[in-house]
């Protein structure tokens, strides 16, 4: 008998939290304090401690902290930005909006990460910034990233959109470059019920000019330092992410738990995240690769699973920015969005789920 596993179902994934939510709601609500009131800064505090850095700023989105990121370093118009060339299209988005330059760099194919060994040919005098994009859950070489960066004079800006709690070599997301930016879209490891995001930093004067940037740019009420933007995290979310965060270390646990049921039941005929001794992975995202990926995805959907691309088409072929990218070609990243698929993994699926996943994928390859 066919068993029904869904990609992702945010009302039972949030179901164990729904009491404190709503008691965190009446508060909020009877507080009559809507906008950047204690809980964004109580948030803020436990999100900078569990990322073992000294500041954290509550934005509206992850796409805002990238732009915020960016924008507090005040750099020249044009200025190259080295990312990942399979990256979801809000790290690029963020670099065009800051009238910035998005430099391509293609992926390592087994991480999926950028190739930290071609890094240094993209390097110009325009560049300033290297973006790595901690894809799926995975931290990227940050220790070869930083060394690059030391030896160029560049800023690191991480995108920790989907990299909660994830480590290389003890040192976790968020905490090694210049800036962490962090998304709390619903489906995230730590995910809020709607838009929410936050930068984290090490350094006093970003921090507090972030602080301005995200409030029309301004450090007094109606005097604006800088042009900025409106880009508050708001109360309601803020509260709702202080509850999540005290269970982040339990969702995490649990689905490495369910990665490890993939890792040993899925048959070998499809390419599976590679595990490093010195990672720690948080698996937001567990993906595999296959050059069936549309029959093995309809197949899963006729025998009772769901599963999604992340990502169908690589930015430099998308419509909006084709421009950008001249006719480049990243075989690598073309191949990766060609292949990849991704399997149910969230707080609520069971082991049996994942069992029933891999079981129905083994019998596809059968």
């Amino acid at each position: 008998m066919n068993r029904s596993v869904p990609y992702e179902n945010l009302a039972k994934l949030n179901e164990p939290f729904y009491k404190e939510f709503k008691d965190s709601f009446s508060e909020t609500l009877e507080s009559g304090w809507y906008v950047l009131g204690k809980n964004v800064s109580t948030f803020e505090e436990e999100f900078a401690k569990f990322c073992e850095v000294k500041y954290c700023v509550g934005v509206a989105s992850g796409l805002d902290a990238l732009v915020l990121s960016l924008l507090c370093l005040e750099l020249p118009e044009n200025s190259e930005v080295i990312i990942p060339a399979n990256t979801y299209i809000a790290s690029i988005l963020a670099v065009v909006n800051a009238k910035l330059t998005p430099i391509l760099v293609e992926p390592d194919p087994k991480t999926c990460n950028i190739n930290v060994q071609l890094i240094e040919e993209k390097i110009t005098s325009k560049t300033k910034v290297i973006l790595p994009v901690h894809l799926y859950g995975k931290l990227s070489d940050m220790e070869g990233i930083m060394k690059l960066a030391d030896k160029h004079s560049l800023h690191v800006i991480e995108d920790c959109a989907q990299a909660h709690g994830a480590r290389q070599n003890g040192k976790i997301a968020g905490s090694i470059g210049t800036f962490g930016a962090f998304s709390f879209y619903p489906t995230k490891n730590l995910g809020a019920l709607g838009d929410g995001g936050a930068i984290t930093t090490n350094n006093e004067e970003h921090y507090k000019k972030l602080k301005a940037l995200r409030n029309y740019g301004s450090e007094i009420k109606y005097h604006n330092k800088y042009i900025g933007l409106n880009s508050r995290l708001d109360e309601v979310q803020a509260g709702f992410l202080s509850i999540k965060l005290k269970y982040l270390q339990q969702i995490t646990t649990h689905k490495r738990k369910l990665a490890e049921v993939y890792h040993k039941e899925l048959t070998d005929q499809v390419t599976k995240p590679l595990i490093q001794d010195d990672y720690f992975d948080v698996y937001h995202i567990y993906n595999i690769r296959t050059d069936r990926r549309s029959e093995l995805k309809s197949y899963l959907q006729k025998n009772g699973v769901n599963s999604d691309i992340h990502y169908p088409i690589p930015p430099h072929q998308q419509l909006g920015y084709q421009h950008l990218f001249d006719g480049l070609v990243f075989s690598v990243s073309e191949e990766i969005h060609e292949t990849t698929l991704s399997l149910p993994i969230s707080f609520f699926h069971t082991v049996e789920d994942i069992k029933y996943v891999s079981k129905m994928i083994n019998s596809f390859f059968e």
